[in-house]
């Protein structure tokens, strides 16, 4: 949305326009590294977290004031090198000079943790953009240039981070076929837990890619093996309910450490997880670091469930809701 400030000051009054843009995060269910060899994920909005980002007149370069960096674009560090470039890109496209702004973003996503920091600040940014424009923008203008940054971030990304940051439902992505939305037939309740460590999806990616070089068959058969559970999920959302999707939660995690993407401060959150009672639990997203997600038996159990992963380390726990919908 845009807004303007009105200033008065002696005999004139000034107004002075801003955009403001915001982006929730997201998280993978299931089907994270086997997306990109073209099985489906399913992913889930994420609504504890988010971004939001501000966008006023300044003269001169344009600058960011930020967490991660304060400055001038021109002079911004080499990770940001794709929310740079995202920019330049939405800034010819809307005919609006590279110069005269400061760009002011918020953001309560850790970074690196695959709860897709890069694409929720990308979103954010864009929207805000194009409200400073006071121009009106398509989903797929959206996704167009937050996949700009995507791509500097994750090397070949899939998409689906961008697609469900720009979603309220659960989404069924797979590469060449048409995007679709899961109706859970019931509440489920999740508990996210931060690792405290960063992950790096690039270097994952890079290296279940290399894995696949190498033991073709192998590996193969172990992401077509997620594949498999990722529609036996869906069905469990959409029909069979917690108690299978619990399970496949588990295989899941079994196929993604054989791929060499979960490591030792991963799998002690998941196994305390386990045994304080989760149905099921899991990395999300790259892994080798990042969070885990564990699925509690109810809304009591989900808090309490919190609480002890809270006590037991990690660093930061988030409960919530994937909600029924109708």
């Amino acid at each position: 949305m845009s807004a303007e400030k009105v200033t008065i000051t002696d005999n004139y009054i000034t107004t002075e326009k801003t955009g403001i843009g915001v982006a929730h995060s997201k998280l993978i269910l299931i089907g994270e590294h086997a997306v990109v060899h073209g099985q489906p994920a399913i992913a889930i909005p994420f609504p504890l977290v988010g971004v939001e980002s501000v966008i006023e007149h300044r003269t001169g370069p344009i600058k960011f004031d930020s967490t991660f960096y304060q400055g001038t674009m021109d002079s911004a560090p080499l990770a940001l090198e794709g929310i740079v470039n995202s920019i330049h890109s939405t800034l010819s496209y809307l005919g609006l000079p590279k110069r005269d702004m400061i760009i002011r973003v918020k953001s309560s996503i850790p970074p690196g943790k695959g709860l897709g920091s890069s694409a929720s600040v990308a979103i954010a940014i864009i929207r805000s953009l194009f409200a400073y424009a006071e121009v009106e923008y398509s989903e797929k203008e959206l996704l167009k240039f937050a996949n700009i940054a995507e791509k500097f971030a994750h090397g070949s990304p899939s998409g689906i981070d961008t697609l469900t940051i720009t979603s309220e439902s659960p989404v069924w992505f797979e590469k060449e076929h048409p995007i679709s939305f899961i109706r859970p037939n019931e509440d489920f309740h999740f508990i996210v837990a931060d690792s405290g460590r960063i992950g790096d999806t690039r270097s994952a990616v890079e290296s279940v890619a290399h894995l696949l070089k190498k033991a073709p068959k192998k590996i193969q058969a172990k992401i077509e093996r997620i594949g498999e559970l990722t529609h036996l999920v869906k069905h469990a959302l959409e029909k069979a309910g917690k108690n299978l999707l619990g399970q496949m939660l588990n295989e899941a995690q079994k196929e993604l450490a054989a791929l060499g993407v979960s490591d030792d401060g991963l799998d002690r959150l998941i196994n305390f997880a386990r045994k304080e009672g989760a149905l099921g639990a899991k990395l999300t997203g790259g892994g080798n670091g990042g969070c885990i997600i564990a699925l509690a038996k109810n809304e009591i159990h989900s808090r309490q469930l919190a609480e002890k992963l809270k006590e037991f380390g990690a660093h930061a726990v988030w409960p919530f809701v994937l909600r029924k919908q109708d």
